[in-house]
């Protein structure tokens, strides 16, 4: 039978059907049954409460969306570091097409992100392997969710991780040496108690509440009758007074009450002075220079200056920083002697305009850094089959005529007479 992902997928050690990883006497999770069906995506992560303002998600997903269409290779490098070409495994295979069974390589870095920043730290545990896990530090990795950190430990984690098999969130205890941990590089700006976007979201939901109490719909009036309601009998007279304005705007068809000629009635129901709004904006602000980001980059209107200070200040150290633990955690020292890693691809060509697209094409084959072939491939173009296509040369000098050698010879000749 061929040796197929399907298969291998079959045969693989699943941390869900064996629990041994590291003993836990208080796990009282048994198997679950495959009977158990959700009207929404169970593995799909929820944010805090709170978290899903408005300002707060956008920025959550701007982030996400950038960081996901990064290329994330299990790659073969020399020893400066440079790429020499892709290892064909399992774990590549997660990393570029499919990383579990619900989810896109895509898809699960989006994940990855939203969850780091809603959570502040997010664990990349490896579910199906080749091997178990727990008795072996060389394994291939043929499938990788994302966990919601329960509990630490000193040398483990309690991770929440769906699990296919049951269609349920389970908890499970796993080494942090066989986990990819990743921590918010910008933790201090996102998740700390009162950072930038904390405070932010604490306005957001103060802002709401005063625009739901100012819809509410009560009328907020004070009615001044012509007499005191020092005693009780008073009091009791004003009180039916008032219950019966109610009924009658309440009761009557279009709203409408009478009132003696000696009553005076105010009007409170006007706008609440606040400076909330102001404060939104402040923080959003502050929020968009301490991430590196700005409003354009949101709506797109950035120059191409803006968008590469947004990709080098803030994408790039959350991709490096998931690569790193990834290269960390999920390739044994052995394998990194011998030159894997994993790296981070960034396509440099998405926000270049055609003008200055065809410039760099000339520079770099020019240069003899980038073949016919290879540019034809990095903007999404068949290779070519001609020959000279695929060669490393400056295609602006001209060939030497062949009657240069001729002259050579003679002068030479002319010398030794």
């Amino acid at each position: 039978m061929a040796n197929t992902f399907i298969n291998r997928l079959r045969t693989a050690w699943n941390v869900f059907r064996d629990r041994g990883v590291v003993e836990d006497p208080t796990n009282s999770l048994s198997n679950q049954g495959r009977s158990f069906s959700s009207t929404y995506a169970p593995f799909r992560h929820r944010m805090h409460l709170g978290n899903e303002q408005s300002i707060v998600s956008a920025v959550y997903t701007r982030c996400a969306i950038d960081v996901s269409s990064i290329k994330f290779r299990h790659s073969r490098v020399d020893q400066n570091e440079s790429f020499l070409d892709v290892i064909d495994s399992g774990l590549n295979k997660c990393l570029s097409l499919s990383s579990n069974l619900d989810q896109t390589h895509i898809a699960f870095f989006h994940d990855v992100v939203v969850s780091m920043f809603d959570e502040g730290c997010v664990a990349i545990v490896p579910v199906d392997t080749t091997i178990n896990i727990a008795d072996n530090n060389s394994f291939d990795i043929l499938s990788l969710r994302t966990g919601r950190i329960v509990e630490w430990y000193p040398q483990a984690v309690r991770i929440s991780v769906y699990n296919d098999l049951s269609g349920k969130n389970e908890d499970i205890i796993l080494p942090k040496e066989k986990v990819g941990i990743v921590e918010n590089p910008f933790y201090s700006i996102m998740n700390q108690p009162n950072s930038t976007l904390q405070r932010l979201i604490r306005k957001l939901n103060l802002l709401d509440v005063v625009d739901e109490q100012s819809s509410s719909g009560k009328l907020d009036i004070i009615i001044q009758l012509p007499y005191t309601i020092r005693n009780e009998a008073r009091q009791k007279q004003a009180e039916e007074r008032r219950t019966a304005i109610e009924t009658q705007l309440k009761d009557t068809k279009y709203g409408i009450a009478y009132a003696d000629a000696t009553e005076k009635i105010t009007q409170l129901n006007r706008p609440a002075e606040n400076n909330l709004l102001n404060q939104v904006e402040y923080l959003t602000r502050m929020l968009y220079s301490q991430l590196g980001m700005s409003e354009k980059i949101l709506d797109g209107s950035a120059t191409e200056e803006e968008f590469l200070n947004y990709y080098v200040r803030t994408i790039d150290p959350i991709s490096v920083a998931i690569a790193n633990e990834m290269k960390r955690k999920f390739l044994t020292q052995t394998a990194i002697s011998q030159g894997q890693s994993i790296l981070a691809f960034r396509n440099m060509f998405n926000l270049v305009t055609a003008a200055k697209l065809a410039e760099l094409a000339d520079k770099l084959t020019r240069n003899e850094i980038l073949t016919g072939n290879e540019f034809r491939g990095l903007v999404g173009y068949r290779p070519k089959d001609d020959p000279r296509a695929n060669e490393l040369k400056n295609k602006n000098l001209s060939t030497p005529p062949e009657s240069v050698p001729v002259m050579e010879d003679s002068m030479s000749n002319k010398g030794e007479q």
